[in-house]
């Protein structure tokens, strides 16, 4: 799975990546975002299409990268490629329970999946309750906590990663995985690229898992909470410009 949006304006570069790669195109997964700039519907359709800068004939999963803006005309085009084929799924990011609640109850298709801020430190309990209950798949961006708040030399971490002869990063993500969270981790370095994939000959105990919970904040580490005022200006500004 390649995990990438046009705000990141990587589209065509990782398109052209998967063109020279020689895999074949049903063993890529291919997930990209509309931006909130783009919500109005004729401009989303338009950028969906233009999207396949991927350079392929459909994109597995396509999502709202905010909950800014006309989210709702924004869907009925990610629910009307849909249903043309162009994707193959569609969801959301970074939408707290009640905008996905009110999505929800205004269209055919539930989105697929949330991919929200999700590591040990802010396990989004509360927001999982009402994914699992409307059948959203719960996405993981940031499941490193980008090194904040000590991520790197948690002690709780790297003593039960001790256990098992694996770090403490491995422990998290491990973590995640057994709450059947979907992770994306990000690395530019090969060697933790491996060291992220190499998670699957282990499985935490019950103790572990209650003391992975106790490091749970409830709160964001990497982006301030997209129901605080001060980050809805910071992105409004961006409408602006």
């Amino acid at each position: 799975m390649i995990d990438t949006a046009q705000i990141y304006q990587n589209e065509e570069g990782v398109g052209n990546a998967v063109k020279k790669s020689g895999i074949n195109r049903d063993e890529i997964f291919l997930v990209s975002k509309i931006w909130f700039t783009n919500y109005e519907y004729a401009a989303a359709k338009k950028s969906i299409d233009e999207s396949h800068k991927l350079q392929t004939e459909y994109i597995d999963l396509m999502l709202l990268h905010q909950p800014y803006g006309d989210r709702y005309s924004a869907y009925r085009a990610l629910e009307d490629a849909y249903k043309e084929g162009k994707l193959r799924a569609i969801g959301v990011s970074n939408f707290y329970p009640d905008h996905y609640i009110d999505l929800c109850a205004h269209f055919d298709v539930t989105p697929a999946v949330n991919q929200i801020e999700t590591h040990v430190f802010q396990q989004q309990i509360e927001s999982r309750k009402y994914m699992d209950e409307l059948g959203i798949a719960h996405m993981s961006w940031g499941p490193l906590a980008e090194g904040k708040n000590g991520f790197f030399t948690n002690e709780t971490l790297i003593k039960i990663g001790e256990k098992y002869g694996k770090t403490g990063p491995q422990v998290a993500l491990r973590y995640l995985l057994d709450r059947g969270v979907i992770i994306i981790p990000k690395s530019s370095r090969k060697e933790r690229m491996a060291e992220n994939l190499n998670i699957f000959d282990f499985k935490l105990s019950q103790d572990d898992l209650d003391a992975i919970l106790k490091l749970d904040t409830s709160a964001p580490v990497i982006m301030p909470s997209h129901h605080n005022p001060e980050i809805v200006k910071w992105f409004m500004g961006m409408v602006k410009k």
